[in-house]
């Protein structure tokens, strides 16, 4: 069918794009349509695996191994289209791509310019995706940052030229715009006619507009809007404030009739809506009963973003273990520094009050707060507290481990001690030489083979799992003898043996730690299985069953 959305944005950043775009994919995927999802940024990173989470919230990583804008966790959480690093499409990576050719003289000697090199190029990769898979039938695309924005100007132009070109029942243009409240309550459309006639200016008219607003707007509004933009008035949306969940933005948009107005315009005959999932989901949502308190130790606290994927993954495990999941977060910087660990973990120095249910350590980098993560660790290990480590926080387990029960004071990650006498944490072979820091990890999907009886064989329910790892350290293996004669469990290996992918507490209720990140795979509709069962055992310490 190779139909296109291009989904902008207006007035501000941060207004909910990524999920308008990966609500509105649910929608049309609900209508039996196989949509893929492209987000095109305009940083000049070629991608997004060398920021700091504190700038760009956290790094999402595809089968294929491509470090992206965390939007793409929003798609793989809404949608069921398959993401590779075609799917991320960067300034850095158009102009680096089209500087290659023109050293390579693939432009016989022309002048390389903005238009038509750079957004040829931008189009080629967009229209690479519409023909990746046969079956497709919708490419949306959400451009990122603001109309406006100089950065997005090469990538808005390239909109406008696929809209010309395709015709305007083969492409459209969806723009997310901001309806502030001011003093009163009062709605205020202004700002939304303003960057409309930004649109304009690009030579870009919407077709849909979805209002980010407060409340629902009412049919004055919309017709006012749709008056001074040049858009139908019932092609005037709003994404109003809920109070439950993102995951109800779809519902939300089909109660408005966004999908069945989306593909009037594309020329889609309008078929049958099957949204029982989202419905399901609501359900359970609306069904949960009782309270577990995770406690989550990282290092990037400040921003909730950083850690997105993995917030994502126990709001969906509280689902489908009936229960809502408090996220209590701990900056392990200042655990260093505690005394008494237990009087902040234990609940008693905590304002909310109550015991922790379960700890998780999620992955980082960099020796900050590792200590504090280690004494986290030990306490739930010592206290038969339920753990999940991720990445890092499987490596948290390990030198706790050599610490404080092996004895060995000096245990640790070459990556933060390279003199350590005993580094039970070790950079994996073929990084040794490795300079550049951009896509050189051990990244993207690989085999586990998890052992029979063990916790995560439990979990998955197979010999052969497959997730996803963005790591350059590793369980040093000269250590596995002196660990497991301990009594550390190795519960899962790579399937030659020669890495160890998860480690699992004895003698306690759910200490676990995986080298991977279970947290990329999880979906409302269907949580991670160790996310699950993370839960669920920290329900059971609750005692909420």
């Amino acid at each position: 069918m190779n139909k296109f959305i291009f989904v902008s944005g207006g007035v501000c950043s941060s207004l909910g794009k990524g999920v308008a775009a990966s609500s509105l994919g649910a929608l049309l995927e609900a209508r039996g349509l196989n949509v893929r999802m492209v987000k095109c940024d305009p940083y000049i990173n070629v991608d997004a695996g060398t920021m700091s989470p504190y700038q760009h919230g956290e790094v999402y990583v595809t089968d294929d191994g491509a470090e992206t804008d965390l939007d793409l966790g929003n798609y793989a959480r809404f949608t069921r289209g398959h993401l590779t690093k075609a799917n991320s499409v960067t300034t850095g990576q158009v102009y680096e791509a089209v500087i290659r050719k023109e050293r390579e003289g693939r432009f016989l000697g022309r002048c390389v310019q903005v238009i038509p090199h750079i957004t040829d190029e931008i189009k080629s990769r967009i229209l690479a995706v519409s023909r990746e898979d046969p079956d497709t039938d919708v490419v949306i695309v959400e451009i990122g940052g603001t109309v406006g924005d100089i950065e997005s100007i090469p990538f808005l132009e390239a909109a406008r030229q696929m809209i010309h070109e395709c015709g305007r029942t083969d492409a459209i243009s969806v723009h997310l715009t901001l309806i502030p409240e001011v003093a009163g309550g009062e709605l205020k459309t202004k700002p939304t006619q303003h960057s409309v006639k930004a649109m304009q200016e690009m030579g870009i008219q919407p077709d849909v507009l979805i209002c980010r607003a407060p409340v629902m707007l009412d049919d004055a509004t919309r017709r006012k809007i749709a008056l001074f933009t040049n858009v139908d008035p019932d092609a005037v949306f709003t994404s109003y404030n809920v109070d439950t969940t993102i995951y109800e933005i779809p519902l939300v948009f089909f109660g408005q009739k966004l999908d069945q107005v989306v593909l009037k315009k594309l020329g889609v005959e309008s078929r049958h809506a099957d949204i029982r999932a989202w419905q399901s989901m609501m359900e359970r949502f609306a069904a949960r009963k009782g309270k577990v308190r995770i406690g989550i130790v990282g290092k990037y606290m400040e921003l909730h973003d950083a850690y997105k994927s993995v917030y994502e993954a126990l709001f969906h495990a509280g689902l489908e273990c009936g229960v809502e999941v408090e996220l209590v977060k701990f900056d392990s910087s200042r655990l260093e520094e505690a005394e008494n660990i237990d009087s902040i973990l234990g609940g008693r120095a905590d304002s909310a009050g109550g015991r922790l249910d379960g700890i998780l350590v999620p992955g980082g980098f960099g020796q900050r707060g590792i200590n504090g993560m280690v004494k986290a660790a030990a306490w739930a290990r010592t206290n038969k507290t339920p753990y999940l480590g991720v990445c890092l926080g499987m490596q948290i387990m390990l030198i706790d481990w050599g610490r404080n029960v092996l004895g060995w004071e000096d245990a640790d990650s070459t990556e933060f001690n390279e003199d350590s006498k005993h580094p039970v944490v070790s950079l994996l072979e073929d990084q040794v030489n490795v300079r550049d820091y951009g896509g050189t990890m051990r990244l993207g999907a690989s085999k586990t083979a998890t052992e029979e009886g063990t916790r995560i064989f439990a979990a998955y329910g197979e010999k052969t799992i497959s997730e996803r790892h963005r790591h350059r350290y590793e369980f040093s293996n000269q250590y596995r003898k002196e660990m497991t004669e301990s009594g550390l469990k190795i519960a899962a290996l790579t399937p030659d043996g020669s890495l160890v992918e998860c480690v699992e507490w004895p003698d306690h209720p759910w200490g676990l730690g995986v080298q991977f990140h279970p947290e990329f795979k999880s979906k409302p509709t269907a949580a991670a299985p160790l996310f699950r069962d993370f839960i669920a055992a920290a329900k059971a310490a609750s005692g909420n069953w």
